[in-house]
């Protein structure tokens, strides 16, 4: 009998124009957390996904409990005891929280001659589910009422349901509080303790030292090695991971902040629950960091300035003019440009191109007469951005939802620079990002704002604000609470100001 669960070995997997797996393997002991690691387009979620059935490998084979298998789908695989929580989350949010935990193998009860779902079931056994995950919710209440981590939730109980005995975390922790995390952690140790063998995706370098058994790095598409984690440091991962030391995790910026170029003075939501009464300014060539926990109306904020969020009061002055933004085309012609935190909801067009994903913003500069593109123009643009900002693509014409995480955002870092913009508003800019993807982005920040481009820098991550931030704005439910230089800032300072609440 093997001393694993199931082994993957030798995969190949090839898209048109890229070889995403080369000769992978994976091999998962039961009772384990076993990590999987690498840069984005490593292909940690390529091969999960030919695990989980979503994809046909073109070579190699899959060993479960000790026989060749050929998994022929998702539903295939549930069967077999294998659930998949993705990094993406796709619900129905209109359909109750117990439909979205069963759907597509709901309990059925035969009524006469016809087979209906049995909703008393379905309740019942979401209900058991949820309690054994730790959740208080109502499995008649719709999903869409609840938040995006909770939801994240939810779908860890629809993975339990199936009584797997392989449960894949693709990125779990992304839209989770602290709080959450802490509670995902402990279902993971109740799971483990009951035999089953867990495979986590993360970029957080903490929670893998923390929640893992073993570690597997792959780099573009090829297995590296398998690790012990109590083997392993955090600059040993990255080494492995990019194949080469990075000696900082922030660059070396040579901006200097000049004059303040950018102001915003009382400026409050028309919600009450919203931002209020936010006061500060930005100088040219700053990376002006915004700090706050949970709730505390950073997006928000950001969203209000960029027009996409109605304000009641309050004024944006830019190099002495008063500027009126009531929707984001009025942001734009005033060179603000935003890229927001969702790149997947609100930033990608996912199944047009690259080229169409890089020009939208700016299709007034390739236009020939009133209707016809310069496509000529569009792919040098293109392409200069691609040499410039190191994005992986096949082709300019590659659909954008088929990049890397790290890619897709490079392309929208430079649809908004082809408007040249003054004032940068950038939101949780390295998000879902592997840690080599990462460190390009902050060069590219610290180019820009070297050029004299005001960066303002929404992050959840302390060291990303304290390694890259000149100053550091911080917020507590809706109010700024104070500034930090940022050579004086650290994790302590940040804390006090973020909960800071009223009293």
């Amino acid at each position: 009998m093997s001393e694993y669960r199931l082994e993957m070995r030798n995969v190949v997997k090839a898209f048109p124009g890229v070889l995403a797996l080369n000769q992978a393997q994976l091999k998962l002991r039961p009772g384990t957390v076993h990590a999987l690691m690498g840069e984005n387009g490593a292909g940690k979620s390529t091969l999960m996904k030919c695990m989980f059935g979503i994809y046909h490998m073109d070579e190699g084979e899959v060993i479960y409990e000790g026989n060749k298998v050929e998994i022929k789908g998702p539903l295939d695989a549930l069967n077999r005891g294998i659930a998949m929580v993705h990094q993406e989350l796709q619900p129905i949010p209109e359909r109750s929280i117990g439909e979205n935990i069963f759907v597509g193998r709901y309990p059925t009860k035969k009524v006469g001659p016809v087979t209906l779902v049995d909703h008393d079931k379905m309740y019942e056994d979401a209900a058991k589910v949820l309690k054994e995950v730790h959740l208080n919710y109502d499995p008649k209440a719709k999903l869409g009422s609840l938040s995006v981590s909770q939801m994240q939730l939810v779908e860890i109980a629809k993975a339990v349901s199936a009584d797997c005995r392989v449960l894949i975390l693709d990125e779990p922790t992304s839209s989770l509080t602290a709080a959450e995390v802490e509670a995902l952690f402990a279902i993971i140790d109740e799971l483990r303790a009951k035999g089953v063998s867990i495979v986590y995706i993360s970029h957080k370098m903490d929670e893998i030292l923390r929640i893992s058994d073993e570690v597997t790095i792959m780099r573009d598409g090829q297995y590296i090695g398998t690790w012990e984690a109590k083997e392993l440091t955090t600059d040993r991962i990255i080494t492995l991971m990019v194949g080469r030391e990075l000696s900082n995790l922030y660059p070396k910026r040579e901006n200097v902040p000049g004059e303040v170029v950018f102001e915003v003075k009382d400026f409050t939501s028309i919600n009450p629950r919203s931002f209020r009464n936010v006061t500060f300014d930005v100088r040219k060539g700053e990376i002006l960091g915004v700090a706050g926990l949970v709730g505390a109306q950073r997006t928000e904020l950001m969203e209000g300035l960029f027009g996409l969020r109605a304000h009641t009061k309050g004024t944006i002055t830019y190099k002495g003019k008063t500027l009126n933004i009531s929707q984001p085309k009025n942001a734009i012609d005033n060179k603000i440009a935003m890229l927001t935190e969702d790149r997947r909801a609100t930033g990608i067009l996912g199944v047009l191109s690259v080229a169409d994903n890089v020009s939208i913003a700016s299709l007034n500069q390739y236009l020939i007469g009133n209707f016809m593109l310069d496509d000529a123009k569009i792919e040098k643009l293109v392409q200069d951005n691609v040499a410039k900002l190191s994005i992986k693509t096949p082709s300019s014409k590659t659909q954008i939802q088929s990049l890397s995480g790290g890619n897709q955002q490079k392309v929208l870092i430079s649809r908004w620079l082809a408007n040249d913009p003054d004032v940068f508003i950038m939101d949780e800019p390295t998000r879902g990002i592997d840690v080599g993807a990462k460190y390009e982005i902050y060069c590219i920040i610290a180019e820009m704002a070297r050029q004299g481009k005001s960066i303002i820098m929404i992050s959840s991550e302390m060291g990303e604000l304290i390694g890259m931030s000149d100053r550091i704005m911080v917020m507590c439910d809706g109010r700024v609470t104070g500034f930090i230089d940022g050579k004086e800032a650290n994790q302590e300072n940040i804390m006090a100001l973020a909960t800071q609440f009223e009293k």
